[in-house]
Formats: structure tokens, sequence, C-alpha cells
């Protein structure tokens, strides 16, 4: 047949043809969409919604360097989520999966895989308890620091003495270390924190608490910001009774106005190498620094950790003429003007006769 006798196709024959191709295209896209949707819905749904058992509470670590894919395994073995590949897909979709951080993460199975990304990757890891009180030494609370696992006794204690580490602190002139200068309260740290990092938050909650007005109420009595703390730290190892405190500052701002000893056993205890729990006779004679039976004045430095309320009395002493007080073993103290009255109150509440 002539090709030039052909008849060319019109509009109307090749709609239909058109047509025949367009359908399945459509049908197709619809069927794609529709199992994108399902898909999305599903992954929504896998996304918001808690994946493990709502008893389930866990300390969670992700280390230094660690990647996504180790990160999504042990939270499924873990039983945190169902599915290792759809947190991964979720964490790559939203660009979560290289930002997460090193540290502890207190986790939970009624959390949703969404929120414990946001837990990981904002860093808000969980933080340890320690909790330091009044009264307590630099020795004292090392050994905390190490019973919390927050760090180490010798390496917390070596610092705290150290000269170099004490210039940084910005201490009041003459603190001869960081005693009584670790302010004593609750504080929360990162399992990674450092002896450093928490010298340095005791010291700077200290200067919070040690105020411009306690340091004037002080340089009123004659008293230097470290003498007010040694005193403070005195007052703290004498009493655990809160009222008693201004009325045992009052003997203390009343004997150093006289020039009397301070004749404290407490600060006799901190200047010996080797207290058993008992103070002897020759303890009392021996000179120390820190041996107030022996020196006149403050020691020259504090003996412990003062809370609020001792540094409070310390420059707010109780009005009275007390020159003596001996413990009832009570938890109280009687106190006495004369030498005198001093001695039968001995005898009345430590000898008993």
């Amino acid at each position: 047949m002539n090709q030039n006798n052909r008849v060319p196709m019109t509009d109307t024959q090749t709609k239909p043809r058109a047509l025949k191709l367009i359908w399945p295209l459509l049908l197709l896209i619809v069927i794609l969409a529709t199992v994108a949707g399902g898909a999305a819905l599903h992954l929504n749904q896998f996304y918001r919604s808690p994946q493990g058992d709502p008893n389930l509470t866990m300390i969670y670590t992700v280390n230094r360097g660690q990647s996504f894919n180790t990160t999504a395994s042990q939270l499924m073995q873990a039983g945190l989520c169902s599915s290792e590949t759809k947190l991964r897909f979720m964490a790559t979709i939203y660009g979560l999966d290289k930002k997460i951080k090193a540290g502890e993460y207190l986790l939970s199975g009624t959390m949703t895989p969404e929120a414990i990304l946001s837990i990981i990757t904002k860093g808000k890891a969980y933080l340890h308890k320690l909790t330091i009180p009044e009264g307590y030494t630099i020795k004292q609370i090392a050994v905390v620091v190490e019973d919390s696992g927050l760090g180490k006794a010798e390496r917390f204690n070596t610092l705290a003495f150290s000269k170099a580490f004490l210039k940084k602190m910005d201490l009041p002139e003459g603190a001869p270390s960081l005693e009584g200068y670790l302010f004593p309260e609750t504080y929360h740290f990162e399992k990674s924190v450092t002896e450093e990092e928490i010298l340095t938050a005791m010291v700077r909650r200290f200067k919070t608490v040690f105020t411009k007005a306690i340091v004037e109420d002080g340089k009123a009595l004659g008293l230097t910001p470290n003498e007010v703390v040694t005193l403070a730290s005195i007052i703290e190892k004498e009493t655990g009774a809160a009222f008693e405190r201004p009325m045992i500052s009052s003997v203390f701002h009343n004997r150093l106005k006289k020039r009397m000893r301070l004749e404290t056993d407490p600060t006799v205890i901190y200047g010996m190498k080797d207290y058993n729990g008992n103070i002897t006779r020759k303890d009392l004679r021996q000179k120390t620094p820190y041996n107030t039976y022996v020196i006149k004045g403050l020691p020259p430095g504090p003996i412990a950790s003062p809370g609020l309320a001792a540094l409070t009395a310390a420059v707010r002493p109780e009005s009275t003429s007390y020159l003596y007080f001996v413990s009832k073993k009570d938890g109280t103290h009687h106190f006495s003007r004369t030498l005198k009255e001093h001695s039968k109150a001995v005898r009345t509440y430590q000898l008993r006769r």
C-alpha cells in the first residue's frame, strides 16, 4: 500500500488511546500515594507512641563516639523501642542520627521514641544527687564524693588544699585552703563531672550565700571575711541546735573581747592527725595552729563547712554576758557567766554529781 494514501488519525481517535495510557499511571500514583500515606501514618504512630513496658525505668549510657546504629540497637534490646530499623529511619529523616550526645540518661518505657531521641540529642543527662551536710570537713566531703561515684577522694583532697587551685577560686584573703568554703547543701551533677568542677560549684554556691551584708556585719565586729567563716565553722561544730547558734556565738565574741582563749574542742580535733574519738589532757596541751586551748584568738582558717545559719550567727551574736557553755548531752548546752557557775554545770551535766 502506498504510504501516501494513509488516512491520518483524528483527535477523537488519539484521545481514547491517551486515556488508556493515563489511567494506569494515575492508578499507580494513587496506589503509591496510599502506600506512602499508610507507611507515613504507621511510622508516625511508631514515633509518637510508647514502645516499652510502662514499669521499665533505666539509666542508659551513650559513650563518646558511639554510633547511632549502636544506639538504636541497644534501645531496642533494652525494650525501649520495637524496631531498630524504624528508629534509625525516623532519626535520619529528622536529622537526629548525627546529634546524639555522650552521657547518662534516665529513660522509661512510658517514653515515645520521639521523646527518647529528644533527650539523648539535647544532652538532658541524668543528674546524680550529692548531699553535703553542714559541718563536714573537706576530708569528709571527699569521702561522700567518692561514695557517690562522682570522683576520687584523694584527688578531691589534693585540689582542695592546693595553693594553685586555691588561687583560681578567688577566696577571701588569708584562707589557707578550701576548708569552710565548700557550701553544704544538695547538688546535682552529671556522671562525667570532674573533681575540679565539683569544688568550683561548691565554692560558687558559697559566694552566693556569703553576702555583702554578712561581710559588712563581720567588719563592724572587727572580723575579716576569713575570720567570719572560721568563727562560723566553730559555731557549726559546737551545736546542731539552730536556736543556740547566736548564743554560742555570743560566748566566743565575749571571750575574744576579753582576750580569753576560746578553748573549744572541735578546733583541737581538727588539728590532730589521728583522732580516735577521745581528747586527752595531752591533746589539749599539744601546740597546733588550731588548738584554741593553746593559741589566742581564732585559728588560721575554718575547721569545717558552715551553713547559712552559722554564718549569720557569727556576725549577729545574741547580746549576752556568757563566757562558758557545757553540753547537757541532749543536743543543747547550759550557759554560764562565771567559772564558778560553769564548774557547777560541768558537775551537773557531765559528771552527774
